[in-house]
C-alpha cells in the first residue's frame, strides 16, 4: 500500500516475535510494518505509552520533520489495544496520520482474570504494574478511558475477539464466551465500527488465516469481511 504504514503492538508479556507472522502477512499485503516492543511487565500503561508514542513518531517516515507522513494504521494486541486507547487520549501526535485500528482480544471493559488474580501473593511482581490496571472495576484503566470516551473514537477501530479457551483453569471465572483471558462481552467497546467473534484462543489469535484477512480488509475498507 504506498505511503501506508501499519505500527503492530504486542500484549502483555509478550514481544515483537508474537507479531512477526502478522508482519510479515501485511508486508506482503504492500505495506510498510512497523512491529514494536516495549517492557509490558516494568511499567505502568501511562509510561508504557509515552515511550510507545515517542518511539512511532521516531520511527514513521516524515513524522519527527513535520514533513508529508504517510498514513498510519494500527493492529494491536490485548494490553496493546488499551495503550493504543490511551495515547488517542492523552498524547498528543499532531505529525501523523491516522488512519484505522484493529485490536485483537483487547480487554475493552477490564478482565475478570485480572479482578481475581491480583490477589495472588507476589504476583504483581511477576506480571508488573500494567497487568494490574486491566481489571473491571471503575478504577482501572479500560473503564476510565469509557469514561472519556463516551461513543467515539478519533479513527476507525475493529475488534475482533476469540470464543475458544485454552486454559481451562480460568473458566470459572467467565459468564459466557471467552478467549481464556477476556470474555467476548468485555472486549466490546461503544464505539467501535465492527466487531467479529473467531473460535481461537488469546494467545495466538494474531496467527489465524480468517483473523489475518479481516485485519487486511479492515484497514482498507473500515469493516470485516
Amino acid at each position: 500500500m504506498e505511503n501506508q504504514c501499519v505500527v503492530l503492538l504486542h500484549g502483555l508479556g509478550r514481544s515483537p516475535f508474537a507479531m512477526w507472522g502478522l508482519e510479515r502477512y501485511l508486508s506482503r499485503q504492500g505495506y510498510n510494518v512497523i512491529n514494536l516492543g516495549y517492557p509490558s511487565r516494568r511499567h505502568g500503561i501511562a509510561e508504557l505509552c509515552q515511550t510507545l508514542m515517542h518511539d512511532v513518531i521516531a520511527r514513521v517516515p516524515g513524522a519527527r520533520a513535520g514533513a508529508e507522513s504517510p498514513q498510519v494504521h494500527f493492529v494491536t494486541h490485548s494490553l496493546g489495544g488499551i495503550l493504543l486507547r490511551y495515547g488517542l487520549q492523552y498524547w498528543n501526535a499532531p505529525n501523523l496520520r491516522l488512519g484505522r485500528a484493529v485490536m485483537l482480544a483487547p480487554p475493552s471493559q477490564g478482565s475478570e482474570v485480572v479482578d481475581v488474580l491480583r490477589y495472588v501473593p507476589l504476583l504483581d511482581k511477576v506480571m508488573g504494574p500494567a497487568f494490574l490496571e486491566l481489571g473491571t472495576d471503575q478504577n482501572s484503566v479500560p473503564q476510565r478511558l469509557m469514561a472519556m470516551e463516551g461513543k467515539a473514537w478519533p479513527i476507525e477501530v475493529g475488534v475482533i475477539a476469540g470464543s475458544s479457551s485454552y486454559e481451562p483453569w480460568f473458566s470459572p471465572l467467565f459468564e459466557g464466551d471467552n478467549d481464556g483471558k477476556v470474555s467476548v462481552a468485555r472486549s466490546r467497546h461503544p464505539a467501535m465500527s465492527d466487531f467479529r467473534v473467531f473460535q481461537v484462543g488469546h494467545t495466538f489469535i494474531m496467527n489465524n488465516k480468517r483473523v489475518r484477512h479481516n485485519i487486511s480488509y479492515f484497514l482498507q475498507h473500515g469493516c470485516f469481511v
